[in-house]
């Protein structure tokens, strides 16, 4: 039995007019959308399993997570 890898995958989560949508930088095409923050980050989830899946399939290699989000501060005058 193969051993299951844990990855932590960062997402990008946009308020859009009346939805929200999300990708992952990481996964090319891996996205989601939903009425809410919370349906959003499920569904977003299950995709990324998904995405995985799929390449797994191909016989594609799985990337690792290698984007980063970080936050600035900015004052604005």
């Amino acid at each position: 039995m193969e051993e299951k890898k844990v990855f932590e995958y960062p997402i990008i989560i946009e308020k859009a007019n009346g939805n929200y949508s999300a990708y992952c930088p990481d996964l090319s095409g891996c996205i989601a959308t939903a009425r809410t923050l919370g349906e959003t980050r499920k569904l977003m989830k299950e995709a990324i399993r998904l995405h995985i899946e799929g390449m797994k399939k191909e016989g594609l290699p799985i990337p690792a997570p290698h984007s980063k989000i970080e936050y600035v501060k900015v004052a604005v005058y």
